[in-house]
């Protein structure tokens, strides 16, 4: 994304003065991996696990709502995630209304609880308020949170990048607040990175380490590594692979683009200048020759 010389350089465009771990903490959660991937739209559950083993990531995200569990050869997707090797991250895509939400968040409870997996506590709250663009509800996602909150789970907020809305959704209990970078499914990458860039100042401001996720809209690789530049602690995506022409290669390639998005911004970049600045030194140079 070309990003005009005017544009002013935010305090998360500068690396923290001490880099934290690469662990990336989330509520009681510990994931290696920056990346967290998801299970829908891919032509088959193969397909899909071979992307999410080259992928690297360690948790991925299952719409309990409407995922089919049974494909038409009656075969179980649960079959093909290893519940030892990945943390489940359940979410509740495809609801529209608080208490739709809460129900499917108890219902994800209960699945993780009989695989035994650590994902059973948490959740990826979508609370959706129109069929057509896929936004987020915010008063119902306010409210869902803040129920959920209440009942022990630890909450993973998909929103908008309206700060404001970030700010009051950690006030309620949120382990971690999730901007979309650009409508669901649309590709188009991180269409606001100033709003990023307030969220991350809003939410991070008595507390570094709150972890902000850019959730939703990243068609490619560059994608995810300008939302790592800006600073958020990761990325959650999934037509961005599954869609892609070589979904298997678009794997590796969201894996590089997370890990070289992080390095980028823990190293931090150089001041952009209208001007040119000459690469080697200026002292010294060897004095022009005398004509003859």
């Amino acid at each position: 994304m070309n990003v005009p010389v005017s544009t002013p350089i935010g305090p998360t465009d500068k690396p923290p003065e001490a880099p934290p771990t690469g662990v990336l903490r989330i509520g009681t959660h510990e994931l290696q991996s920056r990346l967290i991937v998801g299970t829908g739209k891919y032509s088959g559950y193969d397909v899909m696990a071979e992307c999410l083993d080259l992928s690297g990531t360690d948790c991925i995200t299952v719409a309990v709502r409407r995922e089919r569990l049974i494909d038409a050869q009656g075969r179980n997707i649960l079959d093909f995630i290893d519940s030892r090797r990945y943390t489940l991250l359940p979410n509740t895509a495809g609801c529209f209304t608080a208490d739709d939400a809460v129900r499917v968040a108890r219902l994800g409870r209960e699945i993780l609880l009989g695989l035994e997996n650590p994902g059973a506590d948490w959740v990826k709250l979508e609370v959706l308020g129109d069929a057509k663009t896929l936004l987020p509800d915010p008063i119902a996602t306010l409210e869902a949170t803040e129920r959920l909150v209440a009942e022990g789970f630890q909450v993973l907020c998909y929103t908008t990048d309206d700060p404001i809305t970030a700010r009051r959704l950690k006030q309620a209990g949120a382990v971690s607040v999730m901007p979309a970078g650009s409508p669901i499914g649309s590709g188009q990458g991180v269409l606001n990175p100033n709003n990023i860039r307030i969220c991350l100042e809003y939410l991070k401001e008595n507390d570094p380490t709150y972890p902000v996720i850019v959730d939703a809209g990243v068609g490619t690789a560059s994608d995810v590594t300008f939302a790592m530049e800006l600073g958020v602690d990761g990325v959650l995506l999934n037509t961005g692979i599954a869609h892609a022409r070589d979904p298997k290669l678009m794997a590796r390639a969201m894996r590089a683009a997370t890990e070289a998005g992080r390095q980028a911004y823990l190293a931090g970049r150089i001041p952009r200048k209208l001007y040119a600045t000459a690469s080697s030194p200026e002292e010294g140079l060897i004095a022009p020759g005398k004509p003859r």
